[in-house]
């Protein structure tokens, strides 16, 4: 048996990653209620960092020795040239690891550049690992079909280099690319949805729809602003911020949200918790500032929304805490649907902000006669190749969906992006929503 000195040191980054996540797993079911929540907040923030940077080591590895250790050997491995290359992907890696303890050490008003650089090297590990995963599990697959595994002629000794070449090449392309598209404004995306029992009174009535928005280490004070300048130009009628507005505490990020108080909804501005709100455990003081800017946090609760033209036709606005709560056993929080909806009665339509998917539809399976459910959280991807993922984890990956005869379920592909101030594969929206009576 090897021991574990002898283990590669792939083999180590795995135990290692595989400790901290029993740790992880321990302290939210052992700890969570015996640590205060500061304490908690810095304990899960240094062990999801450990872990991430564990697990991160494995394709470092990987990425080294095919970009560097592969060249080691040939005619230009002395060259001046070839130690800048050697220099370049050492930093590159470096702050690509780093990434994750700027979300905790690197959170001010405005972005520092340091944080944009690493969450940018992250983005573009992602992609780079993929690419290295994909050709060559390409090549290996084209030496089995062709029965070439154990021959390697003369005409083969440049492919080991093609490999590594391609895959930055395209890394270079696409991380461009995720950095212009993100760099734009937020596409506006009007939608129009049918609201089944919804009073003629209320038609047309105007919904601004807000999602991860996530003020941080790559988001801050400039595009938030930016953010209320459009919703401001759209004149809704209500807003709501469907959860991850923030990766950080409040105190932190206080002079970065002032541009909400801008927001001015004649119906109203509301907000429902996302699951980075609970990375923060700083749940409490988020809500008095954002009621300060007239916001109302929607916790567990409904408002009336009442016609302009006629108090007697209303629906039920309705928001839930994140599902990521429960799990966190954040004290006083957790998504309770019928506490949620109490007194909305069923002779009206309901409308129920829930940050995840996964929530709503939870919601609907308790619930079916809610009319209209806006979430976020997936981000519609963010950047290739995580689309996949995010599609295949969610049952509503992005954009509109009909449940049933009455029901329907928007989800925002998000207004800004977490951490990597990148996107492949999806765009950065702010969703007008028109709410059509039957």
């Amino acid at each position: 048996m090897i021991s574990f000195k002898q283990a590669s040191l792939e083999a180590k980054a795995a135990v290692a990653a595989g400790v901290v996540f029993l740790s992880m797993t321990l302290s939210r079911s052992y700890l969570s209620e015996k640590l205060d929540r500061r304490t908690r907040r810095w304990l899960l923030r240094l062990q999801t960092a450990l872990f991430v940077n564990a697990l991160m080591l494995i394709g470092s590895l990987h990425v080294w020795r095919s970009t560097v250790t592969t060249f080691s050997r040939a005619s230009v491995a002395s060259s001046f040239y070839f130690i800048l290359w050697k220099l370049a992907v050492f930093v590159f890696l470096v702050l690509a690891h780093s990434s994750f303890f700027s979300l905790v050490f690197l959170v001010a008003e405005e972005p520092y550049f340091f944080s944009l650089a690493a969450c940018t090297c992250l983005g573009a590990y992602i992609i780079l690992i993929f690419f290295l995963f994909t050709l060559g599990s390409v090549e290996q697959a084209y030496k089995l079909l062709t029965g070439k595994g154990a021959k390697a002629g003369t005409g083969n000794k440049n492919r080991p280099a093609l490999k590594p070449v391609l895959a930055v090449l395209l890394t270079v392309v696409l991380t461009l690319v995720g950095l212009l598209n993100a760099s734009q404004p937020p596409a506006v995306n009007s939608v129009e949805v049918p609201v089944h029992k919804l009073s003629s009174t209320m038609n047309n009535l105007k919904v601004v729809l807000l999602s991860d928005i996530h003020l941080g280490p790559t988001v801050g004070k400039t595009k938030l602003a930016m953010i209320v300048r459009m919703v401001k130009a759209l004149k809704p009628d209500i807003t709501v911020i469907v959860g991850d507005l923030t990766d950080s505490e409040a105190e932190i990020l206080r002079p970065a949200v002032e541009p909400l108080g801008e927001l001015s909804s004649p119906l109203g501005t509301y907000f429902v918790t996302g699951n980075h709100e609970y990375y923060t455990s700083d749940v409490s003081n988020w809500f008095e500032l954002l009621k300060s800017f007239n916001i109302r946090p929607l916790h567990n609760e409904n408002v009336k929304i009442v016609s302009p033209q006629s108090t007697e036709d209303w629906f039920c606005l309705a928001g839930v805490d994140d599902i990521e709560a429960n799990v966190l056993r954040y004290s006083g929080h957790g998504m309770d649907l019928k506490q949620a909806l109490r007194g909305c009665s069923p002779e009206h339509a309901i409308v129920l902000l829930a940050h995840q998917p996964v929530a709503a539809k939870r919601a609907l399976q308790e619930r079916p006669d809610i009319n209209l459910i806006l979430s976020g959280h997936t981000h519609g991807g963010q950047i290739f190749p995580l689309n996949a993922g995010a599609y295949l984890l969610n049952p509503f990956f992005v954009g509109l969906y009909k449940v049933g005869q009455n029901t329907f379920v928007y989800v925002s592909p998000g207004t800004m992006y977490f951490g990597i101030p990148m996107r492949l594969g999806s765009r950065a929206e702010i969703t007008e929503i028109i709410l059509r009576s039957p």
